[in-house]
């Protein structure tokens, strides 16, 4: 079956499906992973949104039941160059095929994904939908885009964040209780919290402040998630009042929040950082760590207040990729130290959450 996406800008690829036949709208976005397809469309960071994969080839390993990073798939759509049915691997249950067509994906093979890719990186990320209806003219398509709002001012972690308190028990002897907002929170985070020794009692997003202290945690953790930050506003709030209390440990939407509750603002990128690629030099260090990124805001680092200080930053852009607060024992950064998928180079940051939970104490 033949399908289009067509851009905002009035540009259509075409391409043969290999997903569902749904018509869908999202932000088109590129990831520039080698592999991992699987922990990618699974990653709730990704809601609203369309994947073109860089990479070229996609599907030859299948997917399974271990490799997700939440119960469903979040992308809206998903792109490739050239999709295979032919997978081999050990660990595979099916073919990326039917994961899609179970889950009502859409998805197309055989469109050039470089040439989309170079546009979204020219002119930035933008909106585009997906169809299958030869009897839609282009007009008509676009019509119907424009009608559908931007991933700007959108609070995609209601549709995301769990909708009651769950308790994950650790792997390894007991250490510390965490408390963590569940944003849109990745599986990998809470292994790498639970094989540390932590009993992590995730929250869902929306949860008082004062009910996450009733259960005096020696740390809370803040989550990635989907949208834009600045319209998470319940979430800013909330940790607002948490500032001082705890430690606490922001990733990606985490750590956006944490900038917007410490009084600093945030901006949408032109085209994001997606990948498991991406250089971010630690600025305490010096070292340069090779990371995996999925966002598309970023924290203004002019609006940083006093007393909190720039640790991390984006050698491909420049832009601000943490930050810490030592007197209020609070850090976040905009990477992804849990991978999943991606280079294990900043697993360190979990360590550094660990000791300041032990100062805590």
């Amino acid at each position: 079956m033949i399908g289009r996406l067509l851009l905002e800008d009035g540009s259509v690829f075409y391409g043969e499906s290999f997903g569902s036949a749904e018509e869908i709208i999202g932000e088109v976005v590129f990831n520039t992973s080698m592999m991992g397809y699987q922990e990618i469309l699974t990653d709730p960071s990704y809601k609203y949104q369309i994947v073109n994969m860089t990479y070229p080839l996609i599907g030859n390993y299948g997917v399974n039941t271990t490799d997700v990073e939440s119960e469903k798939i979040q992308v809206a759509g998903f792109l490739a160059r050239e999709y295979t049915d032919n997978y081999s691997n050990f660990r595979a249950d099916s073919s990326l095929r039917d994961y899609l067509v179970k889950n009502k994906i859409p998805a197309l093979q055989g469109l050039d994904t470089r040439k989309l890719t170079r546009k979204l990186r020219n002119q930035g990320a933008m909106m585009g939908i997906i169809s299958f209806d030869e009897r839609k003219t282009n007009e008509e398509l676009l019509a119907s885009l424009k009608s559908k709002p931007s991933m700007n001012g959108m609070d995609l972690v209601k549709n995301v964040t769990s909708a009651k308190t769950e308790v994950f028990e650790p792997v390894a002897p007991l250490k510390f209780q965490v408390a963590a907002y569940d944003y849109g929170i990745k599986k990998n985070i809470l292994r790498n919290l639970t094989q540390r020794g932590c009993r992590v009692t995730l929250f869902p997003a929306e949860t008082p402040s004062e009910k996450i202290l009733e259960t005096n945690p020696d740390g809370i953790f803040l989550s990635n998630g989907p949208g834009d930050p600045a319209a998470v506003t319940y979430a800013i709030e909330n940790i607002k009042k948490l500032i001082g209390k705890k430690p606490i440990f922001g990733i990606c939407l985490g750590h956006q929040i944490t900038g917007l509750a410490l009084g600093a603002k945030t901006y949408k990128l032109k085209f994001g950082h997606r990948g498991g690629n991406q250089p971010v030099k630690d600025l305490k260090s010096g070292k340069i760590l090779i990371t995996a990124e999925n966002h598309g805001f970023a924290i203004d680092e002019k609006t940083l207040p006093k007393g909190v200080t720039p640790t991390h930053r984006n050698l491909n852009d420049q832009t601000l990729e943490g930050i810490e607060w030592n007197e209020k024992n609070l850090f976040s950064v905009q990477f992804h130290p849990e991978s999943a998928p991606g280079p294990h180079d900043a697993s360190y940051l979990f360590e550094r959450f660990i000791e300041n939970m032990e100062k805590g104490k």
